[in-house]
């Protein structure tokens, strides 16, 4: 759902499969997480899907 809705918000990011990324993997455990998806917006890291929080974090990276 993350993905689908960083699209509808006509945002580009960047995946990291988890599975198979090993660096990424580490930086998902580097930040104290072992599951996915976590969402990392400037400084904002949103775990799960949290639509209200993806925006918040959208609209402070606009405002920088």
């Amino acid at each position: 759902m993350v993905k689908e809705f960083l699209s509808l918000m006509g945002c580009q990011y960047t995946e990291h499969n988890v599975s198979v990324d090993l660096e990424g993997r580490r930086q998902l455990l580097s930040m104290g997480f072992d599951s996915t998806p976590v969402t990392v917006v400037g400084d904002h890291v949103i775990e799960g899907f949290d639509g209200p929080a993806l925006e918040e974090a959208l609209a402070r990276l606009k405002k920088a």
